[in-house]
Protein backbone atom coordinates (compact mmCIF):
# COMPACT_ATOMS: atom_id res chain seq x y z
CA UNK A 1 0.00 0.00 0.00
CA UNK A 2 1.52 3.29 -1.21
CA UNK A 3 1.85 6.14 1.61
CA UNK A 4 -0.95 8.02 -0.32
CA UNK A 5 -3.11 5.49 -0.21
CA UNK A 6 -2.70 4.61 3.30
CA UNK A 7 -3.43 8.65 3.70
CA UNK A 8 -6.18 8.32 2.05
CA UNK A 9 -8.06 5.88 4.51
CA UNK A 10 -10.15 7.24 7.70
CA UNK A 11 -8.50 6.84 11.25
CA UNK A 12 -10.57 3.44 11.79
CA UNK A 13 -9.77 1.85 8.67
CA UNK A 14 -5.80 2.38 9.87
CA UNK A 15 -6.95 1.54 13.11
CA UNK A 16 -8.16 -1.68 12.01
CA UNK A 17 -5.62 -2.69 9.36
CA UNK A 18 -3.28 -2.07 12.18
CA UNK A 19 -4.28 -4.23 14.42
CA UNK A 20 -5.19 -6.89 11.76
CA UNK A 21 -1.57 -6.82 11.13
CA UNK A 22 -0.42 -7.09 14.71
CA UNK A 23 -2.71 -10.25 15.01
CA UNK A 24 -1.58 -11.65 12.21
CA UNK A 25 2.15 -10.92 13.69
CA UNK A 26 0.90 -12.24 16.62
CA UNK A 27 -0.18 -15.65 15.16
CA UNK A 28 2.62 -16.27 12.75
CA UNK A 29 5.19 -15.86 16.05
CA UNK A 30 2.75 -18.30 18.09
CA UNK A 31 2.36 -20.40 15.19
CA UNK A 32 6.82 -20.88 14.83
CA UNK A 33 6.91 -21.26 18.65
CA UNK A 34 4.58 -23.81 18.38
CA UNK A 35 6.67 -25.51 15.66
CA UNK A 36 9.77 -24.97 17.19
CA UNK A 37 8.60 -26.83 20.32
CA UNK A 38 7.39 -29.71 18.04
CA UNK A 39 10.97 -30.26 16.34
CA UNK A 40 12.16 -29.96 20.74
CA UNK A 41 9.57 -33.16 20.98
CA UNK A 42 10.73 -35.06 18.50
CA UNK A 43 14.34 -34.49 18.73
CA UNK A 44 15.18 -33.00 15.71
CA UNK A 45 16.32 -29.82 17.21
CA UNK A 46 18.20 -29.93 20.35
CA UNK A 47 16.99 -27.92 23.55
CA UNK A 48 19.64 -25.69 24.57
CA UNK A 49 17.62 -24.14 27.16
CA UNK A 50 15.47 -20.49 27.48
CA UNK A 51 18.13 -18.02 25.64
CA UNK A 52 18.75 -19.98 23.42
CA UNK A 53 15.70 -21.28 22.26
CA UNK A 54 14.18 -17.80 22.03
CA UNK A 55 17.36 -16.67 19.88
CA UNK A 56 16.41 -19.62 17.52
CA UNK A 57 12.84 -18.29 17.61
CA UNK A 58 13.98 -15.21 16.74
CA UNK A 59 16.14 -16.87 13.69
CA UNK A 60 13.11 -18.31 12.65
CA UNK A 61 10.66 -15.61 12.47
CA UNK A 62 13.14 -13.36 10.95
CA UNK A 63 13.68 -15.67 8.11
CA UNK A 64 10.18 -16.57 7.93
CA UNK A 65 9.41 -12.66 7.41
CA UNK A 66 12.12 -12.45 5.07
CA UNK A 67 10.60 -15.38 2.67
CA UNK A 68 7.11 -13.41 3.12
CA UNK A 69 7.32 -10.02 2.84
CA UNK A 70 11.41 -9.72 1.77
CA UNK A 71 13.66 -7.65 3.53
CA UNK A 72 12.08 -4.18 4.92
CA UNK A 73 13.26 -1.14 2.03
CA UNK A 74 13.38 -3.65 -0.78
CA UNK A 75 9.70 -2.55 -2.00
Amino acid sequence: MASKDWDSLSEDQQIMLSREALARAANTIAAQAELLAAEFDAGTLEDRGGAEALRLLAAVVRASSEQTFGVAGHA
